[in-house]
């Protein structure tokens, strides 16, 4: 049978929990009794994509909902030193450039988000997608996840080694820190491609 891998973390970062686990094992079943609804964030990552494949198929296994949710950074416009004179012009231009951002990240985020909708769809459930422009990726998931309201966070996170070597991302590092909502950060079992569990 195929296990995978999954680390707690509680607010303070001061325990870390690995724990071999299946769609049989007792987290599981307790899952069931806590979990409701799940927020799965994403960055495009190939780690994050796994997070993707595990949380859906947890959300299916405990009979949650799924919301997957991806943030991109807005455009910002810098008056430097030396602006234009003519402010009209200016002006035009940085509309344009917030424009072409947008459209730009309206289009990455529906295709981190596509890799979530498609997951559920596999497996029969379905799953809101959420895409957040936010300079702090951290709030915008934490701001979300109060919103639906969710009761669990999964996001992804490296492996580097042992259990001590384990090195989180900044953003994920965040939600950790500030959130009041359960994160269980995921990792992708050693030497497998990612854990999907049956």
């Amino acid at each position: 049978m195929q296990v995978g891998r999954m680390m707690h973390v509680n607010r303070n970062g001061c325990t870390h929990v690995l724990t071999e686990i299946n769609a049989l094992c007792p987290f599981i079943s307790h899952c069931q009794h806590m979990h409701k609804h799940i927020l799965i964030t994403t960055d495009g990552s190939e780690l994050s994509r796994a997070a993707i494949e595990y949380g859906i198929t947890l959300a299916k296994s405990v009979g949650a909902k799924a919301t997957a949710i991806t943030v991109t950074p807005p455009h910002k416009s810098v008056v430097a030193a030396g602006w234009p004179t003519d402010f009209g012009l200016a002006a035009g231009a940085l509309t344009d450039a917030a424009k072409e951002h947008q459209e730009r990240m309206e289009l990455l985020a529906a295709q981190y988000l596509s890799i979530a909708r498609d997951a559920a769809a596999a497996v029969g459930i379905a799953c809101e997608l959420v895409h957040r422009e936010h300079d702090q990726p951290y709030q915008a998931i934490i701001d979300v996840a109060l919103e639906k309201p969710c009761d669990l966070i999964i996001m992804a996170s490296h492996e580097n080694g042992g259990l001590s070597a384990v090195v989180l991302g900044s953003e994920t590092l965040k939600v950790l820190t500030h959130s009041s909502i359960p994160v269980l950060v995921y990792r992708t079992p050693r030497h497998e491609s990612f854990f999907v569990p049956s």
